[in-house]
Formats: structure tokens, C-alpha cells, sequence
């Protein structure tokens, strides 16, 4: 028997990198200087994954800008104005805003998991931001010429091809962060805009076929920003039924830091469909201490307790520096939680299998 346990995605950029890509922005660093040092992130990155022993990697997102905005870096018709998301601790963070029509992706994922490939030999997985999150950047009083249901067609076409991409480079995974679907709930205590944002992704989803769709998966959260969320006061039994109604197999979950985690995992039991697999989150990657592997084997039983083991497995709760900037979580510690994470799971499989 054994649960498989994956990361969810980011960790957090050498300070190295960083200081540079300060420099390059404000016209004080090469283009050359700044692909030399990302690639050595990378490399490292990927070392210490591997040393950590996980079975599943990720390039750590040590290139993108932030986990939502990497389609959009570099387009013409974007501007820096867009919807503010405002987090507990009174940080926030800024969409951009879609100037004009058509919306094209300037970058697809790929690119990020076909660098990562050619520096590992194991399995890499990799995220890629999901359609209604992106579906905010048109303004709410529309573009002249360029109506909503336009741009959404043309969003559904794009998100498509991001996963299509990774799927035909050979990604493990591709895991669809959907971590506004708990805001949606907030921002709209109807959910009538977490149905639409369920509408939305499955309309991307509807893309590919019941065997894709097992290399397909989501994450929630409800934020995981400089130790800080937008969301978490929002009951997870308001959104995990309509989660589960996703046309993906695979569901990564935040639950280490959730405070009522019973509750959370009691919903899931209720809801979980035959042929999905829940990866509980078992890290915490708002808290700077380094969990040991017997807590984590301890929250695996707890969620055995709730989901059978042919649909049970692990992840972290969130990623550990999901926008660029954010260096609340020290490189050393994010490793040190994914070593505990892979050795607890391992801990629990033993436990499970007497």
C-alpha cells in the first residue's frame, strides 16, 4: 500500500535570485544575468527536492512572478489596476486589469515544466492558474467592442491549452490552483459566484477525457500569502460540496492549519465521488515551525479515519512563497516541512498496512 503525498507548487526564491530580478527591473541587470542565475535556482531547487525524497517534484516556481499572473507578464493590453484581494493582516494584493480584446496568453506553463524536466530525472507536476481566477482581470464595466462572454470563450480556449501543454510535455500532474474559490464564498455569501466559477473551470475541464483528467487535479486554500490568508474565516463546508462537483480526479486540499479539520474532512466523506483522491494538506506552511514526521503521521491517520486509502493522499497546505516577494518562510524551512511531510506519510502507510 502506498499514499502517494505530492507538493503543491512554490518555494521560496533564493535571496541570490531575488536581490537580481530588483536589479533587472529597474534596468540595473541583463536579461542574460537574470536566465544564468534563475536556472541556478532551479538546479538547486530541484536538488534539494530530490534530497528530501520526494517522489514528485516541482520547479518550485522560482521563474514565475506570481502563481496567478505568470499568462499575463509582458502583455500589451494589460493594466496594473485591476480587483484588489485583501488579506487578514491588512496586506493586499492587486490583479492587473484587461484593457482590450483579444485575451491571449503571453506565457504558457510548459515552458517552466520543460525547463524543470531537463534537470530531473523524476516526476515534475505542475500548476497552472485556473480560468476563474483569471476571469477577473475583465473590468467589471466591460470593453468597448470586446463583450464578456467573448473574452470568456477566448480565456476557456487559452486554459485549455495551458494544461493541454503540460499534459503533452509529460507533467506527472497538472494541478489547477483554484485558491479563490473559498473568496468567492466570501466575496458572495450566495455562492452564486462560486457557481460560476465552478461553471467556468469545468467548461476548461470539459477538454479532455476521463484518462487526462487523471493527471488533472485542484487546490484550495483560503490564501497562503506573507503568513497571512483572505479567507479562512469562511466555512469550508460552504465550498467543498461544489469543489467536488470539478470534472477532475484529484483534489489537494488545505487542511493542516484548518481549525476545524473534522468538520472539513467529515464534508469530503459526504461528498467524494468514486474515482476521486483527496490529497489532505498535512503541512502548514504558515507556521515557521518545522512539523516532525510523527505529527504528520498523525494528521494522515486522522484523515484515514474519513476518506478510504485508495482515495487518500498528502500535500502541503498551500505553497510556500506563491508571489515572488514573499520571503516570510525561509528556504530551509519549506525543505524541512516537505522532508517531514514525505517521511510521516511513509510513517502512516506502516501504521496502515498492519
Amino acid at each position: 500500500m502506498t499514499i502517494p503525498t505530492e507538493p503543491i507548487g512554490s518555494i521560496p526564491r533564493p535571496p541570490e535570485l531575488l536581490a537580481l530580478l530588483r536589479e533587472f527591473r529597474a534596468g540595473r541587470a541583463s536579461s542574460e544575468r537574470l536566465a544564468t542565475v534563475s536556472e541556478e535556482a532551479l538546479r538547486d531547487t530541484l536538488r534539494r527536492f530530490e534530497d528530501t525524497g520526494s517522489p514528485v517534484v516541482t520547479d518550485g516556481e522560482q521563474t514565475k512572478p506570481s502563481f496567478a499572473t505568470y499568462p499575463l507578464q509582458g502583455l500589451p493590453n494589460i493594466a496594473p489596476d485591476g480587483a484588489v484581494i485583501t488579506f487578514a493582516d491588512g496586506h493586499t494584493r492587486q490583479l492587473p486589469r484587461l484593457t482590450a480584446g483579444p485575451f491571449r496568453y503571453a506565457t504558457y506553463a510548459d515552458q517552466y515544466l520543460r525547463a524543470a524536466q531537463r534537470l530531473t530525472s523524476l516526476p515534475v507536476k505542475q500548476a497552472v492558474i485556473s480560468a476563474s481566477a483569471l476571469s477577473l482581470i475583465y473590468p467589471p464595466d466591460g470593453i468597448e467592442g470586446y463583450p464578456r462572454e467573448a473574452f470568456l470563450d477566448d480565456l476557456v480556449r487559452e486554459a485549455a491549452r495551458d494544461i493541454r501543454g503540460c499534459l503533452e510535455a509529460g507533467a506527472h500532474r497538472v494541478q489547477i490552483d483554484f485558491t479563490e474559490g473559498r473568496l468567492a464564498v466570501k466575496l458572495d455569501p450566495s455562492r452564486r459566484l462560486l457557481r460560476e466559477f465552478i461553471a467556468l473551470n469545468n467548461r476548461v475541464l470539459d477538454h479532455f477525457t476521463p484518462e487526462e483528467r487523471r493527471r488533472i487535479g485542484v487546490h484550495t486554500c483560503p490564501g497562503g500569502d506573507r503568513d497571512s490568508t483572505h479567507s479562512a474565516d469562511v466555512d469550508y463546508a460552504e465550498l467543498l460540496p461544489s469543489l467536488l462537483e470539478l470534472k477532475a480526479d484529484n483534489f489537494y486540499v488545505q487542511l493542516a492549519s484548518e481549525k476545524q479539520s473534522d468538520r472539513a474532512l467529515a464534508a469530503l466523506r459526504r461528498h467524494v465521488r468514486p474515482g476521486q483522491r483527496i490529497f489532505v494538506g498535512v503541512i502548514d506552511v504558515l507556521n515557521p515551525e518545522v512539523e516532525t514526521p510523527e505529527a504528520v503521521r498523525d494528521r494522515v491517520l486522522k484523515a484515514a479515519e474519513y476518506l478510504s486509502l485508495d482515495q487518500l493522499g498528502t500535500t502541503d497546505d498551500c505553497g510556500f512563497s506563491p508571489f515572488e516577494d514573499d520571503t516570510s518562510t525561509g528556504r530551509d524551512t519549506a525543505f524541512g516541512k516537505i522532508r517531514s511531510r514525505v517521511l510521516g506519510t511513509k510513517l502512516a502507510e506502516l501504521i496502515l498496512e498492519r
